[in-house]
């Protein structure tokens, strides 16, 4: 299944900051273009990220449709709290596998990120909403450079242990090439806990990356519509993989994803004009193949 970003992690590193009613219209736009699984609003302290500000704002105006998840981001307890009382459907957590980017991205340890996961992915439960949990930095840091896969898979070990609906492993700053991809797949699938794939395609390499952890057994990924993305708190980290690229992909190789790609190009193409720029992604430039002119 395909998770959408782009309301979130898309737009959280546009300098332009969208009024909370227009990003609850892009949410809808991409539910009606067939996406079950949307990650519509960020938790997290308007003053640093100034673009996530209105959280609350942006659910209570979504048009919510039935079979959709609307989830969203938080990066502690409070965070949680916030997005429970909008009542969101699924909770999104990330704990990094470096302490420096832990500390510039959510201000706090990662033995203190871990503490938080396991009490938002309790109370989740108690709450009956969905956890996913992700491993950011997964494969390298900008502050430190390559990570050790074992110290990724201890990280998994630890947060498996929380009994999450689903951990993702991220590549936030595009950095991972296919092998080292599907090794750490395997080895984080062996812990018996669903995996997803967050990758960015900051040095080309984000699709094959993506297909490489479906090929390897991971059951979500995430994409953002246009290829919107990056990351406030890491330098040169760029969009993620696009997800009418992504769907035109997978629909190729064989593997249905139930969104309709003209209503998805669509929506690039109003993004296009809101964000006054060329978007990042491809597809929506070319245009679907079509086997007659």
């Amino acid at each position: 299944m395909l998770r959408e970003v782009g309301p979130r992690d898309g737009l959280q590193n546009e300098e332009q900051t969208l009024p909370p009613e227009t990003r609850a219209e892009l949410v809808d736009r991409l539910a009606a273009a067939g996406l079950k699984r949307i990650e519509a609003a960020s938790f997290v302290n308007p003053e640093r990220v100034p673009q996530m500000a209105g959280a609350e704002e942006v659910v209570s105006s979504l048009e919510r449709l039935d079979g959709v998840v609307y989830s969203g981001l938080a990066l502690n307890a409070r965070g949680y709290e916030r997005l429970r009382a909008a009542g969101l459907d699924e909770v999104s957590f990330a704990v990094a596998a470096t302490e420096s980017f832990s500390r510039r991205n959510a201000g706090t340890s990662v033995d203190a990120a871990l503490a938080d996961a396991e009490r938002v992915v309790e109370s989740a439960r108690e709450d009956g909403i969905r956890s996913s949990l992700t491993i950011s930095v997964a494969f390298g840091c900008p502050f430190e450079g390559r990570v050790d896969p074992q110290r990724v898979v201890e990280i998994a070990e630890r947060l498996a242990a929380t009994e999450p609906d689903e951990l993702v492993l991220a590549d936030t700053i595009g950095v991972a090439t296919p092998r080292p991809v599907k090794a750490l797949v395997e080895r984080v699938l062996a812990l018996g806990k669903p995996v997803g794939g967050h990758f960015h395609n900051t040095r080309n390499a984000g699709f094959a990356n993506a297909y490489a952890s479906l090929e390897a057994g991971v059951s979500a990924l995430d994409a953002s519509v246009g290829g919107l993305g990056g990351c406030p708190f890491a330098p040169k980290a760029t969009g993620n993989v696009a997800t009418e690229d992504l769907v035109y992909l997978l629909e190729g190789e064989g593997v249905e994803t139930g969104v309709d790609l003209e209503a998805l190009i669509a929506v690039s193409e109003w993004l296009e004009q809101l964000l006054g720029r060329q978007l990042e992604g491809y597809l929506y430039r070319a245009g679907p193949f079509r086997s007659q002119p």
